[in-house]
């Protein structure tokens, strides 16, 4: 069978070409999608961050200092033995530091706060500075820039007189400062040193014993009393809760009543209506020797209890003291409020003096 082929091969079809797009067609740019431009913000925000806050190079150069290798404080760095005589907080020197100087009249502030605890920074300047209390004012800060001394204001009760309450400045020692006094031997041999401030609303009250303990010291001095020591009222309940649970351990079944009464009688303190009264202060002395009439009989002990009584004590603690018969004083502001409580009584008191 014979085919024709034809000599020309078909044409292929001609596709036209396809048109151009434009640029904004098809895929979305970052100029025209509102989330890729937020995310094109956030790259750039991130970037700039990493620039502004990049950490800073350490130095190779100064290794860090261990903890031994800290040089300790020079052991006679005492500022007033300087060229600075500044007394400032930034010549602190550790309370513990040997060698550290005082002027007597910064050891005897010392000694007399380490006695009684808390005592009213005038009074100190009364008694130890002859009222110098801008020389007072300086040893003050000294003493508290060494760490050892501590102050504060308090505010007084309002007696009904004055319209502004008044306020006063005590101080205390630290736990340094009683470390520094019983280490330098300025301490009478039994006395018992304090630190700290304690019982907030009763430190108005306990700021005053130190004023009645100078009153009372006088006239003990003037009867030939030496080598004067304090016992505040801590110390002596202290005496008395050791007694009294000494006496049940050895006899449980003695009568309580019989416990304190005998307790009482032991350490010289009075026993008011079952109860031992338990004075302030109690200042142990020694008395005067009576070589004319026993030469042998030495020196003996002798002391005197002190209270200090304001107008917030209740009728019945008023008169409590009274029948104790403690040397008590009050502010001349207070007695009349005092004495009104219990005037009605018996047993009134011998005197109360002025503070």
């Amino acid at each position: 069978m014979r085919l024709n082929i034809p000599d020309d091969l078909p044409r292929q079809r001609e596709i036209p070409p396809e048109p151009p797009r434009p640029a904004d067609a098809g895929i979305p740019t970052e100029e025209s999608h509102p989330i890729l431009r937020r995310l094109k913000a956030l790259a750039e925000r991130a970037s700039q961050n990493r620039l502004n806050h990049e950490p800073p190079t350490r130095a190779r150069s100064a290794p860090a200092q261990k903890e031994h290798d800290t040089p300790a404080h020079p052991k006679t760095s005492d500022p007033r033995e300087t060229s600075d005589p500044r007394r400032t907080s930034r010549n602190r020197i550790p309370a513990q530091t040997i060698g550290m100087q005082l002027r007597p009249e910064e050891r005897n502030a010392l000694l007399e706060l380490g006695r009684f605890r808390v005592v009213r920074t005038s009074d100190l300047a009364d008694t130890l500075y002859e009222g110098k209390h801008q020389k007072l004012n300086k040893d003050l800060e000294y003493l508290r820039s060494k760490g050892l001394i501590a102050t504060r204001h308090i505010n007084l009760r309002r007696d009904g007189k004055r319209r502004q309450i008044e306020r006063i400045e005590v101080a205390t020692l630290t736990k340094d400062g009683r470390e520094w006094l019983r280490n330098s031997g300025g301490v009478p041999q039994g006395q018992t040193v304090y630190a700290g401030f304690v019982k907030p609303r009763e430190m108005e009250h306990d700021s005053l014993i130190y004023r009645a303990y100078r009153k009372q010291a006088e006239k003990i001095a003037d009867d030939g009393g030496t080598n004067l020591r304090v016992k505040l009222d801590f110390e002596i309940k202290a005496e008395v809760q050791r007694a009294i649970h000494a006496e049940r351990k050895a006899d449980p079944k003695h009568e309580m009543a019989k416990i304190k009464e005998q307790v009482a009688q032991r350490l010289e303190l009075p026993f008011v209506n079952g109860r031992i009264q338990i004075p302030d202060a109690r200042i142990e002395f020694d008395r005067k020797q009576q070589s004319d009439l026993n030469p042998d009989q030495g020196s003996r002990t002798g002391h005197e209890d002190i209270e200090v009584l304001t107008a917030a004590y209740r009728r019945g603690h008023l008169r409590s003291k009274a029948q104790a018969g403690f040397r008590a004083f009050a502010a001349r502001a207070e007695q009349a409020t005092i004495t009104s409580k219990i005037e009605d009584d018996h047993d009134m008191m011998r005197e109360i003096l002025d503070l």
